[in-house]
């Protein structure tokens, strides 16, 4: 998880170089003050820039003054739930822990109990399921890797669960754990959450869950055209009867991070794009295709079935797919929902 934080006073500075000693994460502790900062970094220029960056970098922005600033300063940059990092707001001496935004989609509620846990706060969590005690689908989908299809949706259970309305519950997989209290198992009716694969509505509204288990391993000629790549991926996850919303990354070689089409195609599908040193791809045990050249321009046998494999350590589904100096492989993790 990488974390921002930002202090305004020598208070501050204090609290933020605790938080950041006791998250086992990669959190970076900056200052927005005159005062004695005691060695943080300070921010040159507008906090609104360092904001900005922070929403599009960032799992997580924890302020560490008065929660005034930090209401100002993100403002511009909310867009949505499912998207905006999870923001924090404590004051100066730690005494109080609130999570602002995504409390539940991007972990705000949690990441506060742990912080709370560090110094000792009073975390203050407002979101009414957590306050009621009661199960909420957002953090079930988040915990299990999941993508919700509508967050419409998900905002209706959570009302649903509160005022005990009917939600019926279809699995087309096996599932651990007991039922939370709210949920039905049923195949039709009013409302509902399904989790499958392939986005099924089965209620006559539904909220659909689609496990994220799909990594694609990606290798690509320089200077690839991004809409030439993106109708290669599409054409293969349609072969393989793939949806798209189960992908859950895009994984390649280092040397291919500034690479447009595969930042292009990441935004497309919505999903996360990392990027691994020829020297983590080649500590994979496995069988992988190999290729002399591929070799000697990367110093990797086969850049896409490593890659695939590397992020998530799933299980190879589709080997290597070469097309026009692109190549494609899929991994798959299989996914068991726990309640």
């Amino acid at each position: 998880m990488k974390i921002r934080i930002i202090a305004f006073s020598t208070n501050g500075c204090r609290t933020s170089l605790k938080i950041k000693e006791g998250l086992d994460d990669d959190a970076e502790v900056w200052s927005k003050t005159r005062a004695d900062t005691l060695g943080v970094p300070t921010v040159k220029g507008s906090l609104d820039r360092w904001t900005r960056e922070a929403f599009e970098e960032c799992d997580a922005i924890v302020f560490v003054g008065a929660i005034g600033i930090a209401v100002r300063h993100i403002a511009p940059y909310i867009k949505s739930k499912d998207v905006d990092p999870a923001i924090i707001c404590l004051d100066e001496l730690g005494k109080y822990c609130i999570p602002l935004l995504s409390g539940h989609i991007g972990g705000a509620n949690r990441l506060s109990l742990r912080i709370a846990d560090i110094l000792g706060s009073e975390p203050v969590v407002t979101t009414a399921t957590d306050i009621n005690g009661k199960w909420a689908v957002d953090v079930f989908a988040t915990d299990n890797r999941m993508r919700i299809i509508r967050l419409h949706e998900a905002k209706e259970a959570s009302s649903r669960i509160l005022h005990d309305e009917f939600i019926g519950f279809a699995c087309d997989m096996p599932y651990e754990g007991k039922l939370p209290e709210g949920l039905t198992p049923a195949e039709e009716g009013e409302f509902g959450i399904c989790i499958s694969s392939d986005g099924r509505k089965p209620f006559k509204k539904t909220l659909a869950l689609v496990p994220m288990d799909i990594v694609l391993g990606i290798g690509c000629r320089r200077g690839t055209d991004p809409e030439k790549l993106k109708a290669f991926v599409k054409e293969i996850l349609e072969e393989d009867n793939i949806s798209p919303l189960r992908v859950r990354g895009i994984a390649s070689i280092d040397l291919k991070e500034d690479e447009e089409a595969l930042h292009v195609l990441a935004k497309d599908l919505d999903t996360d794009l990392r990027f691994y040193t020829s020297e983590e791809l080649m500590s994979l045990d496995g069988e992988f295709s190999k290729s002399e050249f591929v070799r000697s321009v990367t110093s990797v046998d086969c850049v896409c079935e490593r890659s695939a494999v590397m992020l998530g350590r799933g299980e190879l589904i589709r080997k290597k797919t070469a097309r026009d100096g692109m190549t494609l492989a899929i991994s798959m993790n299989h996914i068991t929902p726990r309640f």
